[in-house]
């Protein structure tokens, strides 16, 4: 999002679960395109609620698996804040060798970046 848009617009990862560790394959096809992920670090709902974030301080959220869906129309039912599914496959176990995986995850990553544009425009930024 900050590569398209940059500082257009506060944006926060979360999800269901914290996972901390960004899986290896990500890293490297967001390298691709210039986004660096290696030290960026996901957190769920409730730390997000923990450490003060307010979900009513969003005007969006964007869920990508439909157990993130079900979490964030729970939180929200009560803050005036939209919800929006992109179904996204989880390209994580579904290939086998380093080629194929990557190539999964291209196109998971082409899948989103489609998504932005359709939703927010063409990107702002280089």
């Amino acid at each position: 999002m900050k590569k398209f848009y940059g500082r257009a617009a506060y944006v926060q990862s979360a999800g269901v679960r914290n996972d901390m560790e960004i899986d290896g394959f990500a890293i490297a096809v967001c390298k691709e395109i210039g986004v660096e992920l290696s030290t960026h670090r996901s957190r769920s709902f409730e730390e997000m609620q923990a450490w003060g974030d307010d979900l009513s301080s969003f005007d969006l959220v964007v869920a990508l698996s439909p157990a993130s869906q079900r979490q964030a129309l729970e939180l929200t039912r009560v803050a005036h804040l939209e919800v929006e599914y992109w179904p996204i496959m989880d390209p994580s176990g579904l290939a086998e060798g380093r080629e194929e995986k990557l190539a999964l995850y291209r196109t998971v990553r082409d899948q989103i970046s489609k998504r932005m544009i359709e939703r927010f425009g063409p990107p702002t930024e280089d």
